[in-house]
């Protein structure tokens, strides 16, 4: 519940030195659905490595998560499997937890420009951080708000304690929390959504509108809550090994064509939340938006959760920086 990270956006991009490249494929696995805006950007990157790689240099995008949902993708980068990976908070976190800070805080955000504001003050340190671990970030980029998807319709916290949530399997401690605050996590892969559904297994899915409409949950869950509950961020990222593997003009064609990707991506994904909601409303999905009082009760959970996720699904100097730059900006706004 305090996070999905059903879409959107880090990719690991590797590259093998161009001894390699002709008989060894580069692999990138993905959440994303293919043909999607998130698809179609990796393979714009991949066009990148392939053109300054040159020979007979082989680039190969797996989406629709047939690789795994995104621990097993971060897995799989560890141990050569893949070569790359599209990955949201969920899949970086297993690199770097202070990521986490950007996705992990409920109704802390109020606008894309909080999010952009807090983002690049902090990307460098962040970015050190991965790169004390092994990956060098090429671009950031974000999939839209997360909203709760359910069967029947509710508007306050209490409503979803009698719901069962599709929660992300690796992430103990966020069940947890939801679990002594009255929630019913079941984890699950995104795969198991959709027959899950279907079943009773779970009957509320936290997930951004473009994901939704793609792999048409709403069909089963079609009822929406319209909160803004969360960002979904990820960021576009090169294992230090294969970066270092790339000659210099391959480096700087991979950058460039991450930068641009993260930028199309943040542009046209923030589009799509508002043109996913159209077109499934259109096929009867149900907008249920909480009245004043019951937004005051989502604020007072959101209170309620921020110790408990401080020091736990965020490092605590991490949280702290996140409030302290989000008070600077909105003091600056209010000027």
């Amino acid at each position: 519940m305090l996070k999905s990270a059903l879409l959107v956006m880090a990719v690991y991009v590797g590259a093998m030195s161009p001894v390699l490249a002709a008989d060894k494929p580069f692999r990138i696995g993905t959440l994303a659905p293919k043909n999607s805006l998130y698809h179609r950007q990796l393979l714009e990157v991949g066009e990148a490595w392939r053109a300054a790689q040159g020979g007979s240099a082989k680039y190969v995008v797996y989406p629709d998560g047939s690789q795994g949902g995104e621990t097993e993708l971060a897995r799989r980068m560890r141990i050569g499997q893949l070569q790359g990976a599209l990955l949201s908070v969920v899949g970086l976190h297993e690199i770097e937890p202070s990521i986490s800070a950007l996705q992990a805080m409920p109704l802390l955000f109020k606008s894309w420009e909080e999010v952009d504001y807090v983002r690049e003050k902090m990307r460098p340190a962040i970015e050190k951080k991965f790169l004390d671990k092994g990956f060098v970030v090429l671009a950031w980029g974000d999939a839209g708000w997360v909203r709760f998807f359910s069967k029947e319709p509710a508007f306050k916290p209490d409503d979803y304690k009698k719901m069962k949530f599709f929660a992300w399997g690796g992430e103990a401690d966020q069940q947890e929390i939801m679990k002594n605050l009255g929630y019913t996590p079941v984890p699950l892969e995104t795969s198991d959504i959709l027959p899950s559904i279907q079943t009773g297994m779970i009957n509320v899915v936290p997930s951004t509108p473009y994901f939704a409409l793609a792999s048409q949950v709403y069909t089963m869950a079609p009822n929406m809550l319209e909160i803004n509950w969360a960002p979904i961020v990820g960021a576009l990222v090169v294992t230090k090994k294969a970066w270092d593997e790339m000659s210099p003009p391959t480096q700087e064609a991979v950058r460039i064509a991450g930068e641009k990707a993260g930028s199309q991506i943040r542009t046209k994904a923030r589009q799509e939340v508002d043109e996913a909601v159209d077109a499934m409303k259109k096929r009867g999905l149900v907008v249920n938006k909480p009245n004043a009082d019951q937004m005051r009760e989502w604020l007072d959970l959101a209170d309620k959760l921020y110790p408990r996720i401080r020091g736990t699904l965020v490092p605590a100097d991490t949280f702290d920086e996140v409030f302290r730059h989000l008070k600077v900006y909105r003091a600056s706004k209010a000027k």
